[in-house]
């Protein structure tokens, strides 16, 4: 089940403090450089919940006039696999849309191969990092059209 809800809920808060923890291993050094862009309050975020528990997470926030930029995409370990990523994004995508953003943006680390398989599979595409990211070798940025 998606739920449709804020950075304030508590479960999203949960898998996001996982998620950085997750990635002090991925981003190393560059630890404290990401997670100064990550702890911002998110209007549109969706929590995916399997029997009750709360398994994965997404957020987009506005980057500029008809850009939404995806955050904050987590799924646990032990549910990976499933499709549950694929189904955050798409439902991301489609609010997006829904809210009058005509693309997607997003980074990623380049040591995140299955992230980067699953926004490709979803049509994005890559593209010169941007904002922060410019001159980050490890970021991957990419770009889909939603409208």
């Amino acid at each position: 089940m998606l739920v449709k809800t804020t950075s304030e809920n508590p479960d999203f808060q949960t898998l996001t403090r996982l998620f950085d923890e997750y990635l002090v291993d991925i981003d190393g050094e560059e630890k404290d450089f990401f997670a100064q862009y990550n702890q911002i309050y998110l209007d549109h975020v969706i929590v995916c919940y399997e029997e009750g528990e709360a398994v994965g997470c997404g957020a987009f926030k506005p980057y500029e006039d008809g850009v939404a930029e995806i955050k904050r995409m987590f799924v646990l370990p032990n549910q990976r696999g499933k499709g549950i990523a694929q189904a955050i994004l798409n439902e991301l995508e489609l609010w997006a849309k829904n809210t009058g953003y005509h693309f997607c943006l997003l980074e990623t680390s380049n040591k995140l191969t299955n992230a980067i398989a699953l926004y490709r599979k979803s049509g994005y595409t890559i593209i010169p990092n941007y904002g922060q990211y410019i001159g980050v070798e490890s970021s991957v940025c990419m770009k889909k059209t939603i409208k």
